[in-house]
């Protein structure tokens, strides 16, 4: 599992939490428009404290709720589809957002509100 922080959009003050790129195995459920019910194991692009971007296959609709498990500590959470786009390799980007407060869903620590790779901390860490 490797991780880095990125920060997509300038305005700091967009975002409730930052984003972290972090490639989890998680596990997607809901069901489809047809009434079927699907669970399809992908994994995480992007985390944060709020949710994540996942790809899948499956097609999902704007609004749609559905139920994400962590593979790793097997919890699982309530999501709902915020955000999609489609890409090349026949999967979609799709935006999850939490339907509960779960902070600690991903199980790591994000860094504080005002980080940023100027800060000095992250000077001292040598990379």
């Amino acid at each position: 599992m490797s991780t880095s922080t990125v920060r997509i959009n300038k305005n700091l003050k967009t975002r409730r939490s930052q984003r972290v790129l972090l490639s989890m195995e998680v596990i997607v459920a809901g069901e489809r428009a047809t009434g079927t019910k699907f669970a399809e194991q992908t994994t995480t692009v992007v985390v944060n404290a709020h949710g994540a971007l996942v790809l899948l296959k499956e097609m999902v609709r704007a609004e749609q709720l559905l139920r994400i498990r962590n593979v790793a500590s097997g919890e699982e959470q309530a999501c709902k589809v915020v955000d999609q786009a489609e890409i090349t390799s026949g999967k979609t980007e799709v935006g999850i957002e939490f339907t509960d407060h779960a902070p600690r869903f991903w199980r790591i620590a994000f860094p504080p509100e005002d980080w940023n790779v100027n800060c000095p901390e992250a000077k001292r860490s040598g990379k």
